[in-house]
């Protein structure tokens, strides 16, 4: 085994523990109460799963995008609302990565990876959903700083955050090239939280709105230079929608895997007497499943070997939308087999099926995943 599969491998086995060990048993619970859950970020921190994508020298892990994916997939085979906090730890870190100056990456990511410091991503807003570049928060320059006024919805950690990522336009009339990125810290004048959202899955993690009402942030806090944004966040969400998949195949995986032991335990399947089809169902979402983990580790292995072009974000897009599709489809089939007690939280079936449609919603919706591959494929020649 190479040093590389060797490193991978040790990810996997130390997420599968701690999934086990530490989230399994809070899962229910966190979705009952649907409070973010800081217990499971002091163990995250201590295991480097806060700070996986940050280079060793600020303190972090710098691990690949293929490890980052296998920790999110082990542990959302138990708890989807858990995996997700690692994944938007990295979401909210990696534009600091890629376009912070040497000065503000000092400043950020050594909280981030050894203080347990927690940073969210703030894009959407309540005008433009899932159309990035319609971003209606602005940002002026003044002097040595920028003011900053809009309205983030919908942002992942938005009331827990040390830190925000937020992206804003400096230049309306560029669109897509008027957007740019800061870094904007907690207890900032003029940065408040909002409403947060009582989700019907993923309850576990704290969602809200993000208010921003003339925050002042130093030049020093802009994340590369003017209009270079949208290409940060372009290469942060390559890199984070195979982790969403990653949590979607983790998630179909651990619905199946319950699956199985039901049917064996009531004999269901078996025989003549399998009137649900139940065998030919198993069989078909093992298959499903496994397809959804190719290519959300295909797309992983593309980010880390460096792949050039559009084909990376093809696959990134291709990676969310199907796994998520998959999730959705197996924790469907799922409650269904089970019947009536599908539908009761009796077993953790039903919790994985509301979590699965969160999944097809948020990081971009799969018709914006499907838009992104049919315009590459238009593109190409």
């Amino acid at each position: 085994m190479s040093d590389i599969a060797e490193r991978r491998e040790s990810w996997r086995t130390k997420a599968r523990e701690v999934a086990k060990n530490v989230v399994a048993p809070r899962a229910a619970e966190i979705d009952t109460e649907g409070e973010f859950a800081w217990d499971l970020a002091e163990a995250y921190s201590k295991h480097g799963f806060l700070s996986l994508l940050i280079p060793k020298e600020y303190g972090g892990m710098d691990a690949d995008v293929t490890s980052f994916c296998l920790v999110a997939e082990e542990i959302a085979n138990v708890c989807a609302s858990s995996s997700l906090l690692v994944i938007v730890q990295a979401v909210g870190t990696m534009p600091v990565v890629l376009g912070g100056t040497s000065g503000l990456k000092e400043r950020v990511l050594p909280r981030l990876a050894k203080e347990k410091g927690l940073i969210c991503f703030c894009l959407t807003e309540p005008d433009s959903g899932s159309d990035a570049a319609s971003v209606h928060t602005k940002a002026v320059l003044q002097g040595d700083h920028y003011v900053i006024n809009g309205r983030k919805c919908f942002i992942t950690n938005g009331g827990v955050a040390d830190f925000y990522t937020v992206f804003a336009t400096t230049n309306p009339d560029k669109r897509i090239e008027g957007i740019t990125g800061f870094v904007v810290e907690k207890g900032t004048p003029g940065l408040s939280v909002g409403k947060t959202e009582e989700k019907m899955g993923i309850r576990g993690s704290n969602t809200t709105e993000v208010i921003l009402e003339d925050v002042k942030v130093p030049v020093a806090q802009r994340l590369g230079d003017e209009g270079a944004g949208w290409w940060l966040m372009m290469r942060t969400l390559n890199r984070s929608r195979p982790a969403i998949g990653a949590q979607a195949v983790g998630l179909a995986q651990g619905a199946l895997d319950y699956l199985i032991q039901f049917a064996k335990g009531k004999g269901l399947g078996e025989g003549k007497g399998d009137s649900l089809g139940v065998r030919f169902k198993l069989a078909d979402m093992a298959v499903e499943v496994e397809a959804a983990r190719a290519l959300v580790y295909k797309a992983a292995e593309m980010m880390d070997e460096k792949v050039k072009g559009t084909p990376v974000q093809m696959f990134s897009a291709m990676s969310k939308y199907f796994a998520s599709d998959v999730a959705m489809k197996v924790t469907t089939e799922a409650v269904q087999i089970l019947q009536w007690q599908g539908l009761t939280k009796k077993h953790p079936l039903e919790r994985m099926m509301r979590d699965a449609k969160v999944i097809q919603i948020f990081e971009g919706t799969n018709q914006i995943q499907r838009m992104v591959v049919a315009h590459t494929l238009l593109k190409s020649k």
